[in-house]
């Protein structure tokens, strides 16, 4: 190197360096010089290669100056680098000379200024997200014609009379203003418990509809609406909420939370409520075209059942078969009630001729003859009645013998099975094994066995014991 600087200063004498050579002494004493900066600048040209380096350039308003970071330490950049964005770039200078430039070798990159403002603004949007505040399934959709409006806004200024007026121009509303600040340490605090204020008022006073706004300004005018606090209390607000913060080109999480973001404070008011002359027209051509359609529906039916009428055949058409076929039975049932009469005489001429007193008399003394003879003596009935008694005593006697519990009474016994049947043989008996035996007073079992069974001796009783037990007496 410092024989490069030699020849330098050497003059015309000095050996001619080649391009490389120059070059290379230049980079090591811009890189000796500057081996460790941080230089502060807006990001501009950002862009990323296929290779995973990132190249950019630092600018302010009088100078430039082109940057590279390597595949590594790109990869760790905490936040996505994008054009506009004022960052310190930290790192060493050296220079390039295959363009005959210098630049910035940048080894960490932050964020300064809004820069800062932006990573908090993205990090805290992405933990937010993660839990699910800006799903859109979370959207509720605004009533269509509220009857009260409740605004979150600053009471002086031009957004709430620019949202008055409007809503005065397009259907004036019932309209609750929660004055707050929209800037400064305490406006989020404000602004939260304004929209937590509403949504806990009793129901028929609570407003159908809020309304968050706030005039444009920069991110850091606007922070106030990417706290936590009012984020979460517009989530959560049971009332629809329309965010209407600063112009179209500003982005607060205030936005995201809300069931609505509206560009400006006059959009959101044009939001909130249809035009009222647009309602009246709207009802006065429903109403025309209701009872265009109520009349066309009764000219149809009208026409429908003319048409009908035309095609059933009239009354009288149909009664007069049945008048006829009615005349018809008349004529006959008056023929044949005139025959009947006729016929009547008649018969009542005949029997008239036949029922004279002599008749009579005899027909009465016949009968008479006939019951005398029927007649019997007092005598002869009791006799009949007696023999009539003897028989029904002697057919009571034969059934009480017949009767099968008789012989019972009588010393006999009935020997059945196990089933109930009569058993009428010894073989039977061996057979079934065990019996009931059947006396008059009641019954026993046995068991009937196959061997012979000797009898005990007994005395035949002498004529007079029997006379005895036959008559209760002695002979």
């Amino acid at each position: 190197m410092n024989d490069i600087i030699a020849q330098i200063d050497a003059g015309d004498n000095a050996q001619p360096l080649t391009v490389s050579e120059i070059s290379g002494a230049l980079r090591r004493t811009v890189e000796d010089r500057f081996g460790h900066v941080r230089v502060r600048g807006e990001l501009s040209g950002c862009k990323r290669a296929a290779s995973g380096h990132f190249y950019f350039s630092l600018k302010d308003a009088d100078a430039r100056l082109d940057g590279v970071m390597w595949k590594g330490n790109a990869g760790r950049l905490p936040f996505p680098p994008e054009d506009g964005l004022e960052v310190i770039a930290t790192g060493k200078l050296t220079t390039y000379a295959g363009r005959s430039s210098y630049q910035i070798v940048a080894e960490r990159l932050e964020l300064a200024g809004e820069g800062a403002l932006m990573l908090l603004f993205e990090k805290l949007k992405a933990r937010l997200a993660a839990e699910g505040l800006f799903d859109l399934t979370r959207k509720r959709k605004l009533p269509y014609l509220p009857r009260t409006i409740g605004i979150v806004t600053s009471p002086t200024g031009a957004v709430i009379r620019d949202i008055l007026h409007r809503l005065a121009d397009r259907f004036p509303s019932h309209v609750l203003v929660w004055p707050v600040l929209v800037q400064g340490e305490a406006a989020a605090g404000q602004v939260a418990a304004a929209v937590r204020g509403f949504g806990a008022m009793p129901d028929g006073q609570r407003p159908d509809l809020l309304i968050v706004a706030r005039g444009g300004g920069s991110i850091e005018d606007l922070w106030a609406f990417n706290e936590e606090a009012v984020v979460r209390a517009v989530a959560e607000s049971p009332i629809p909420v329309i965010s209407a913060v600063g112009h179209e080109t500003d982005t607060t999480l205030c936005d995201f939370a809300a069931d609505l973001r509206a560009p400006t404070p006059t959009a959101a008011a044009e939001m909130a409520v249809p035009v009222r002359l647009d309602l009246h027209a709207r009802l006065g051509q429903s109403g025309m075209r209701m009872t265009n359609c109520v009349r066309k529906a009764l000219e149809r039916a009208r026409e429908r059942l003319e048409a009908q009428r035309r095609l059933l055949p009239k009354p009288a058409d149909l009664a007069a078969p049945w008048q006829q076929r009615a005349d018809e039975l008349a004529e006959r049932l008056r023929r044949g009630l005139q025959r009947r009469a006729d016929s009547a005489k008649i018969a009542f001429a005949g029997s008239a001729g036949r029922l004279g007193p002599a008749l009579l008399r005899r027909r009465h003394a016949l009968a008479q003859d006939r019951l005398a003879r029927l007649r019997l003596p007092q005598s002869q009935l009791a006799a009949r009645l007696t023999n009539a008694q003897a028989r029904l005593d002697a057919l009571g006697r034969l059934t009480d013998s017949l009767h099968p519990e008789a012989p019972l009474k009588r010393g006999f016994a009935r020997v059945s099975d196990a089933v109930g049947r009569t058993i009428s043989s010894a073989e039977a008996a061996r057979v079934a094994g065990h019996v009931s035996i059947r006396f008059a007073e009641s019954s026993v079992d046995a068991f009937v066995g196959a061997g012979a069974v000797s009898r005990p001796k007994t005395t035949k009783p002498s004529p007079s014991a029997a006379q005895t037990d036959l008559f209760g007496e002695g002979s």
